[in-house]
């Protein structure tokens, strides 16, 4: 089973709204048996809403994760109050488990707002869980605006594959 179908499946159990982003979620639009872009983690976009930030945090506990704000495990309570200033400070959760699982819980996607690319969203099966995901041409968008060098080489690296999968017939 992928490390992250079991957080996806509690996501999905507690209505948690995010989107798979980044090159994870590059990664579902290439075809089947093809070459996958390389990436340690997995990075899910969350709307601004601190009721849905406390379900993804009760969605990680269930499952015996471990939350992490910086270098230090995440405070608890895991409240409405801390979620608050979470969203105020566009903080991230980097979450870490099993089988070698690494997520990052983001608020921010460079160039978007939660809402445009929720209304956009392609849905994936990752060992039969669906996992909501951007759809990839504002996966690029944003790497691009983000201007980051680690996105800058990966565009660079990557140019014709990503091209080929914008122009296939399983384009989004």
């Amino acid at each position: 089973m992928t490390p992250i179908a079991p957080l996806a499946r509690e996501l999905a159990r507690r209505n948690v709204r995010y989107l798979l982003i980044g090159v994870a979620g590059a990664n579902l639009y290439a075809p089947r048996g093809q070459g996958a872009f390389a990436t340690r983690d997995h990075d899910l976009f969350l709307p601004a809403d601190a009721d849905n930030l406390v379900a993804a945090w009760a969605s990680c506990d269930a499952l015996g994760l471990d939350l992490w704000s910086g270098d230090e495990p995440l405070d608890r309570p895991r409240d409405r109050w801390l979620a608050e200033r979470f969203i105020t400070r566009q903080a991230l959760t980097r979450i870490t488990g099993p089988g070698d699982l690494l997520v990052d819980l983001t608020l921010v996607m460079a160039g978007f707002d939660f809402q445009t690319v929720w209304s956009e969203r392609r849905e994936f099966q990752i060992d039969g869980v669906p996992v909501p995901t951007a759809r990839l041409l504002h996966i690029i968008e944003s790497k691009q605006v983000a201007g980051r060098d680690k996105d800058k080489l990966f565009l660079a690296t990557h140019l014709d594959a990503l091209r080929q999968l914008l122009t296939g017939p399983d384009a989004d």
